[in-house]
């Protein structure tokens, strides 16, 4: 199989990237940036710019499935010209695909699209699925209807169009887990805000093992990129304390201070989506890691 991967360079992008390489697919992908261009064997990179909607079509050439991951990260404070490239920098890359595909002959046939979680609405007590039709009207939310929608569009070029909803992705090289950690090594962890509130992670290895399925399956529609067992910010902190055998000393921090020092972008942290797995595992999908304590030790432990 031949994948163009937006996105690639990115924390999911690199896992993804590896893991295709690894069993023997050849992976293009888009960059911004002319240094990190590269072009051996199964691995071709090729320069776009979706702001100014301009792209080296060649990239299309021979290749059967596109996976987007392209976007501006969420955990940079929300200023009002940093959530305008949040979504700029989601929905920009996906027409400028969209418009690129619909002006040349190629041969892809399948799409698969980063989203994430955070479309639906925070509850202590819901277990949200795929079908729910109850969405956030939060900032994210938002954010993650319109990224949906363009990937959408896809299917006017009978292109299959598949949408994986992310969750908390814990890895060694980055992300929330790192941010997570730092404050534990050095003796300042905390739980955040009650505490109570769920997070739906899932291991970076399983992620990327999922966006494969979905391409070899040639699955259609929405997933939810979570593992099997959510954990609440309490549990979850005191799960990654146990593992790097460190004491959690601070008392929680209250909702207040986080909304003080992270402005809006607090909802990230004090969100509650409590998200089923269940739709992929039906479809034959199958977890590595299903418990976070094995997920922590895997990373963790390394």
């Amino acid at each position: 199989m031949k994948v163009l991967i937006t996105g690639a360079t990115g924390l999911v992008g690199k896992a993804l990237t590896a893991q295709l390489l690894e069993r023997g697919d050849e992976v293009n992908y888009l960059t911004t940036r002319e240094s990190k261009v590269e072009n051996k064997d199964n691995l071709k990179g090729f320069q776009w710019n979706p702001h100014k909607q301009k792209i080296d079509k060649a990239c299309f050439e021979d290749v059967d499935c596109i996976v987007n991951l392209a976007g501006a990260s969420v955990a940079k404070r929300w200023t009002k010209e940093h959530k305008k490239a949040i979504l700029d920098s989601r929905i920009d890359t996906l027409n400028l695909l969209h418009k690129s595909l619909s002006e040349i002959k190629h041969n892809i046939k399948h799409l698969v699209s980063a989203s994430a979680v955070g479309v639906y609405p925070s509850s202590l007590t819901k277990l949200y699925d795929e079908t729910e039709t109850e969405l956030s009207d939060d900032f994210l939310g938002q954010v993650v209807q319109e990224w949906e929608k363009a990937s959408n569009q896809f299917e006017d070029l009978n292109i299959n169009v598949a949408q994986l909803r992310i969750g908390v992705v814990l890895s060694g090289d980055g992300g929330a887990l790192e941010q997570m950690v730092k404050p534990i090594k050095n003796y300042v962890g905390a739980v955040l805000g009650s505490g109570k509130q769920w997070q739906s992670w899932i291991h970076i290895k399983d992620l990327a093992s999922m966006f494969c399925y979905v391409m070899d399956e040639e699955l259609t529609g929405v997933y939810n990129a979570v593992a099997p067992n959510p954990m609440n910010n309490k549990k979850l902190t005191q799960a990654i304390a146990k593992v790097l055998d460190q004491p959690i000393l601070l008392p929680p921090v209250p909702k207040f201070a986080l909304k003080l020092l992270l402005g809006e972008m607090a909802q990230i942290v004090l969100g509650d989506q409590l998200v089923s797995a269940q739709k992929i595992q039906d479809h034959g999908f199958v977890f590595e890691f299903v418990h976070v304590e094995q997920a922590l030790g895997d990373i963790l432990r390394e």
